[in-house]
């Protein structure tokens, strides 16, 4: 049996979520937790009521410095993009269009954007409209020290400046590290931050991009510099990775991140959630090549594989339900998937 609130939900015998409130109904007990309040509490591992379907009731807003161009031309490093409309992500950087030719001379040839130049109207008129007491705001920093070295130096000879001339490569890190963290400053200065999605693909399908003693020798220290400035002004900070990084798990838990995403089934989650899940909260997981995007996959295995990985990520709190990548999927599989997690997100917390 069931009816409808006074703003059109559902309401089942069980309970239900009211999407204009943001806020979870049971019945015969009103209002039990708003929706920004499980979330925090999901990310804090901190007694959340259900297992939040995505980050509910949180706003991404991006700083105004162009990581990635939408069309083709420059970022604001001096990379080259070209634009594949029909792609995925549309552009990507251009073969040997890389703005640092020669690793010895790279002070002479590495472009910094300039943070006081950039315009934040546009960034604190977007967090003026969020109403605190109801959403978090999360910033947008994207293309992290690995990352944007590649973009530099160009993909192959960044890996192999890593091996060959990691002092180099530390050198040039903390450069732009120094960015990262101006700009990390910058931003919360002008919104405020509860919390920070900070992205740095390390992993492939199968491992590091690089030995984990290389990761740990150039890239870590810097990271640690730009965790240290977030943690610093109680940032919480929500670790992006895709491919398989548990080589160097132990280092991010250790370091500081309060989550990671987008949690890619190719690292052993129900292990990593039995180790580190008293630190670390996890975001992400539901399997988006296997499952998600298969060809063929049903609606009933979409299903099962949602209740699958909140059982095995969901236990004392500390994960979010998601796609384990952000790519398009057929939306008969997504209603399937977000109304498996609404439903089943909210049995396993109750007792």
């Amino acid at each position: 049996m069931h009816s409808h609130c006074p703003f059109g939900c559902e309401v089942f015998s069980g309970g239900h979520f009211c999407y204009f409130l943001g806020r979870y109904f049971s019945p015969g007990k009103g209002v039990v937790m708003k929706a920004r309040e499980n979330t925090l509490r999901a990310i804090l591992r901190d007694a959340p009521e259900w297992v939040p379907n995505g980050l509910e009731n949180v706003v991404m807003v991006s700083s105004p410095v162009v990581e990635r161009p939408r069309g083709e031309g420059c970022d604001d490093f001096g990379v080259h993009w070209s634009l594949e409309e029909e792609a995925e992500g549309g552009t990507y950087p251009t073969l040997g269009r890389h703005p640092i030719a020669d690793l010895e001379n790279w002070r002479e040839q590495l472009v910094v954007p300039d943070i006081d130049a950039l315009d934040w109207t546009g960034v604190r008129a977007a967090v003026a409209e969020v109403d605190r007491e109801e959403f978090l705001v999360r910033g947008f920093v994207e293309m992290g020290l690995f990352e944007r070295s590649y973009l530099l130096l160009g993909m192959e000879g960044a890996l192999i400046a890593y091996i060959e001339k990691p002092e180099l490569m530390e050198e040039l890190l903390g450069a732009v590290a120094d960015y990262k963290i101006a700009l990390i400053e910058r931003f919360d200065d002008e919104v405020g931050l509860d919390m920070m999605w900070y992205g740095d693909d390390w992993g492939t399908q199968t491992s590091l991009f690089m030995p984990p003693e290389t990761w740990r020798k150039t890239i870590r220290p810097q990271t640690q510099r730009i965790y240290d400035c977030m943690k610093g002004r109680d940032i919480l900070i929500d670790q992006h990775s895709c491919g398989r990084i548990e080589e160097v798990f132990d280092d991010i838990v250790e370091m500081g991140a309060a989550m990671f995403n987008p949690c890619q089934p190719c690292n052993d989650l129900a292990r990593l959630k039995r180790e580190y899940g008293d630190r670390i909260s996890f975001c992400g997981g539901i399997d988006s090549q296997f499952v998600l995007a298969r060809p063929g996959v049903t609606p009933a295995e979409v299903r099962g594989e949602v209740r699958r990985r909140i059982d095995e990520m969901g236990t004392g709190g500390g994960y979010i339900a998601g796609p384990s990548h952000g790519v398009p999927y057929d939306q008969v599989l997504i209603d399937a998937m977000n109304d498996e997690i609404d439903r089943y997100g909210r049995e396993v917390y109750r007792g």
